[in-house]
């Protein structure tokens, strides 16, 4: 039980997919603008990146490792993403069609989401056990939520700033973004 604990807390906190391993910065960037966005932005990945590493690791150690299929990993991972990403967009519509509209384009964009996809290859790589690869897949996700929320606020508060012209928009949020880069880097010594 220790052991997973500190698998959780090293991929959420230390080894955060996000500001130390840099991948899935293209929704971090693009959809971190307000807070409503980015906490059902968070959801849907949160969603599609706990239930695709889950269901990789199964399809992996059941179908392709039996029949000696790894090399088609990539190309079922990324049809089980797709898969999870299209029963995301369903729900959204259904359950709450006005942020369907809102995130527009970045929900189809969790399919190409690196992160999404480098959980599903890391956990299969590194765990054998079904329970390893969910407690990495759900702190990997919670630690890009936290991220995404975290760095949300920043912008909401940065946009109502008096921030020097040169600073102005995409340079302060890079400034800021490698800052929290910074300080998550300071959780290393937690592992």
């Amino acid at each position: 039980m220790a052991e997973l604990f500190m698998l959780f807390v090293a991929t959420m906190l230390v080894n955060n997919f996000v500001l130390v391993q840099f991948l899935g910065l293209c929704p971090f960037m693009g959809v971190s603008n307000r807070l409503d966005t980015s906490l059902s932005m968070a959801l849907a990945t949160t969603f599609v990146l706990t239930f695709s590493a889950t269901l990789s690791h199964i399809i992996y150690h059941t179908l392709l490792l039996p029949m000696h299929l790894e090399y088609l990993q990539i190309i079922t991972f990324i049809v089980v993403i797709a898969s999870l990403v299209q029963a995301a967009e369903f729900l959204m519509r259904a359950l709450s069609p006005l942020m369907y509209q809102v995130l527009g384009i970045y929900l189809p964009l969790i399919t190409t989401n690196c992160a999404v996809l480098g959980v599903a290859l890391l956990s299969v790589r590194e765990f054998s056990s079904l329970l390893e690869t969910i407690v990495f897949a759900i702190a990997a996700s919670l630690g890009f939520s936290l991220v995404l929320i975290l760095f949300s606020a920043i912008r909401e508060r940065l946009s109502a700033s008096n921030i020097p012209e040169a600073f102005a928009g995409t340079p302060i949020h890079l400034i800021t973004a490698g800052l929290m880069s910074m300080a998550f880097m300071g959780f290393a010594g937690l592992s």
